[in-house]
């Protein structure tokens, strides 16, 4: 798992070409008139979803988990917490659907991370980082976030 800005992003990781064309589609456009749900950027390989909510207070957050897809998790307004922990400590609840690209579970109370991000951060969730999101960060708020599904293959950048 990667968190940082945005604005940072470039100089910290050495990212594949599938992963800079999310990071310009995040930079390149006032993405907070984006209309809800799926935007293409390179058909199945990168794409967005833009998503508004508002978070929850949760005692047993349910975690997530992907095989074929890195999730950049973009924070455009507002903030949330994100639970991560290691794939191997969730207890899968719901079997891995190959079409969905997820599964779900549980991980143990106090054996997992919270990430609290505001506006303009993103974390960046690989096949090996279980993630529980839209949690509230402190109260229940507004979010505006978008979720560039990355596919893991691709050649680095460099």
């Amino acid at each position: 798992m990667i968190v940082t800005d945005l604005a940072h992003i470039g100089q910290q990781a050495d990212l594949s070409r599938a992963l800079a064309k999310a990071m310009e589609f995040l930079r390149l456009r006032d993405i907070s008139d984006l209309p809800d749900g799926r935007i293409e950027i390179n058909g199945n390989a990168v794409f967005a979803l833009v998503q508004r909510y508002d978070t929850v207070l949760t005692g047993t957050p349910t975690f997530e988990g992907h095989r074929k897809y890195i999730d950049v998790q973009y924070i455009v307004s507002g903030e949330e917490a994100i639970g991560w922990a290691p794939i191997e400590q969730m207890s899968i609840t719901e079997a891995y659907d190959p079409d969905k690209d997820i599964c779900f579970g549980n991980v143990a109370a106090g054996t997992w991370t919270p990430v609290h991000l505001q506006a303009g951060q993103l974390a960046v969730m690989f096949p090996e980082d279980g993630h529980a999101p839209r949690l509230a960060a402190g109260a229940p708020s507004r979010v505006m976030k978008i979720v560039v599904k990355v596919a893991v293959s691709g050649e680095r950048s460099g």
